[in-house]
């Protein structure tokens, strides 16, 4: 028995990208045609007004991302900064799962708070994570940001993580750091 097979010509597929094609090109040449019968001061008058709507559209969008980003920004560092502060309340929210601090881990955490203390850095805050030290503050002087980094690798604080911000606007600068003995 013969099996029965349907042939496929090459004129259908062919026919189908025609059939979206011809349509394409004649809205085309249409499109053309009106372009070329407009008067000159006309096209001018097009070309300037889609150029603007370009500018003003890639504009606002830029301004979007911007702000987008921005905000995204500002986001992370309230958490940064909410984390270091509920680490550093920890023991008066939940006094049944508060870790016992040893002495060494105290004097560590008041050892680095005088230091920046003398550095001028104001209202820092000081944790004592195992036999490290956890900081987070802010500044608006680099000098004395500078100066109190220096201050604590001088007195044998070595960096294990360090982030320093910047914000773009204010100019403070928002540090946090992990320091080991």
């Amino acid at each position: 028995m013969k099996r029965l097979s349907r042939r496929v010509s090459g004129d259908v597929g062919t026919s189908k990208v025609n059939a979206i094609i011809v349509p394409i090109q004649q809205t085309r040449q249409q499109l053309f045609e009106r372009w070329q019968a407009l008067p000159p001061r006309d096209r001018w008058a097009l070309v300037i007004l889609g150029l603007f709507l370009l500018f003003v559209g890639g504009g606002y969008g830029g301004y979007s991302l911007h702000q987008a980003a921005k905000d995204s920004k500002e986001d992370y560092q309230e958490a940064v900064a909410d984390y270091f502060w509920l680490r550093a309340q920890a023991d008066q929210i939940d006094p049944q799962t508060a870790v016992q601090d040893d002495t060494a881990a105290v004097d560590a955490a008041s050892q680095v708070t005088a230091l920046l203390s003398q550095s001028g850095i104001s209202s820092p805050q000081v944790l004592a994570v195992g036999d490290g030290v956890q900081i987070s503050f802010s500044q608006p002087s680099q000098a004395q940001v500078s100066s109190a980094l220096v201050t604590l690798q001088a007195k044998g604080w070595q960096f294990s993580q360090l982030l320093i911000q910047q914000d773009p606007n204010t100019k403070i600068m928002q540090v946090q750091a992990t320091l080991n003995k």
